[in-house]
């Protein structure tokens, strides 16, 4: 069971609108613990948040049990986590020691007793509840209040958006791929379940000593290495020698995994295995199928010379979602993760974003002006969206032309008269000329952590992203509170010296 959020009104505990927070300082964090801070105290913002955390979080449940951590302080955690870029180790020791964090988080207490102090584990399983979805929702309700504040600033009935749509490569926390260690990785990773079992008195013939067998084809692994790394003399030769002995013993090994897995299918039908020993004998199913996969590209590639087509070929055993992605940068030539498509406004907010998995640039900013198109059209005028040349294409193109007043989308390649007469003209050339501050735009968001994520599996990985869109949407509505905040103070400092 969990509630929106409780505080006790006893002594010692610190309201959450009473919290100081250090404005004056260049640090990322005040910012969003501003943002934060507003998003509590202003009761329609505060309802519309919390009532989209509820549905999402706590719907079909029952409201029995032991209360869980409140929806307030897993939205509050995971913002900090991205905004610091941070691990969960760091995020522990700033929840439990940094008073205005935890003044935010409503546990800060004014007599300077400890309070509420949280674990590790509780952080780990409650910032994981956010999914991609829920967190896209409340971006949108954070742009739209921004952009709330902005209005009220200009004094303004609709707001003109100028859009710019550009992508870059957000990538996983893998090593660099090569046949020969991702068959390693197979390796060590089925002697390490051998070796599970065989701690819990599963002892398969011929795997008894795993250790020693890890210990060889570690060795082999490295010769083969080594010499695919150095190159030199006769290097051809040298290296399909030291894979031969690689992938025979390999072969012999890979046997010996066959055994045991038919040994385990008949103990576990006899219901000889418990639930651990289970797992552990899924997990050997799993990581034997990558051996024999990779044992088979090892052989193919360096022993038959033959060209692996790009279908045929996988990045990571652990993280197998992962794409190759090469954008021509000179230091960056190979990326692996996944491109990710942002939408910013002339205000600098992302507006919105798209994960490309399996899709296009064209794909993705189809799918991005579609939702764009649907979110911010009341109070709006859609004034311009800009792309570079790899989001080109015609019927993209033709449907943006329909909802927004200009569309730059330059073409690749020779270009008819008609495009060439668009593209010199002024207007156009003033609005591509803007469109590359969409860069400094992705640089602050690698800032929030959304440039390496340290985090397992695609639903994760979409979570992470979500999130540090959303933590630096935070800041920078923080930023705009700061300076209304500052202009207030100077304008009152006029008026009493005036007086």
């Amino acid at each position: 069971m969990r509630k929106r959020f409780e505080q006790q009104l006893s002594l010692g505990v610190l309201p959450i609108s009473e919290v100081k927070i250090n404005t004056n300082s260049r640090h990322q964090l005040p910012p969003l613990l501003k943002a934060l801070q507003h998003i509590f105290t202003t009761p329609d913002l505060n309802k519309a948040v919390f009532d989209l955390l509820e549905k999402e979080l706590m719907s079909g449940k029952q409201k029995t049990g032991r209360f869980g951590m409140n929806l307030w302080e897993i939205l509050v955690l995971g913002s900090v986590r991205l905004n610091l870029d941070a691990d969960y180790d760091h995020l522990l020791d700033m929840a439990n020691e940094h008073m205005a964090l935890r003044g935010i988080l409503g546990v800060g207490q004014s007599d300077f007793t400890r309070g509420h102090e949280y674990k590790y584990q509780t952080l780990v399983d409650n910032v994981c509840l956010l999914d991609e979805e829920l967190l896209r929702k409340i971006n949108t309700l954070i742009v739209e209040f921004t952009h709330g504040l902005i209005k009220k600033k200009e004094g303004v009935a609709d707001l003109d958006l100028r859009m710019k749509v550009d992508s870059y490569v957000v990538e996983g926390n893998i090593h660099f791929p090569t046949d020969l260690n991702l068959l390693w990785d197979s390796l060590r990773k089925c002697l390490d379940m051998v070796g599970h079992l065989s701690n819990r008195g599963v002892v398969l013939s011929g795997l008894g000593k795993h250790a020693y067998w890890r210990k060889q084809m570690k060795s082999l692994y490295r010769n083969a290495a080594e010499i695919h790394r150095k190159k030199g003399g006769n290097y051809k030769e040298r290296l399909k020698v030291s894979t031969k002995q690689y992938t025979k013993k390999s072969d012999e090994l890979r046997d010996k995994f066959r055994s045991a897995v038919l040994v385990l299918q008949q103990m576990l039908e006899k219901g000889m295995l418990d639930l651990r020993k289970a797992l552990f004998f899924k997990s050997l199913i799993y990581y034997l199928g990558k051996l024999e996969k990779h044992l088979d590209l090892v052989k193919r590639r360096i022993l038959n010379g033959e060209t692996i087509p790009h279908s045929d070929k996988e990045f990571s055993i652990f993280e197998d979602h992962f794409q190759w992605c090469s954008k021509g940068k000179m230091h960056k030539k190979v990326e692996l993760g996944h491109p990710l498509s942002i939408a910013t406004d002339q205000y600098h907010l992302i507006v919105d974003f798209e994960l490309m998995i399996g899709i296009g640039d064209a794909q993705a900013g189809r799918v991005i002006g579609g939702r764009i198109i649907e979110n911010y059209t009341s109070g709006y005028n859609l004034e311009s969206i800009s792309f570079d040349r790899g989001y080109y294409s015609k019927l993209l193109k033709k449907y943006l032309e329909g909802h927004f007043e200009k569309v730059i989308m330059p073409k690749r390649g020779k270009k008819t008269l008609a495009q060439q007469a668009e593209e010199s003209e002024e207007g156009y050339k003033q609005l591509r000329r803007r469109h590359s501050a969409v860069e400094s735009n992705i640089n602050q968001l690698e800032h929030h952590g959304v440039n390496r994520c340290p985090d397992r599996g695609i639903k994760n990985f979409r979570r992470y992203v979500a999130l540090g869109v959303l933590s630096y949407n935070l800041q920078r509505m923080g930023n705009l509170l700061i300076a209304e905040e500052r202009a207030a103070e100077k304008a009152e400092r006029i008026v009493r010296r005036a007086a």
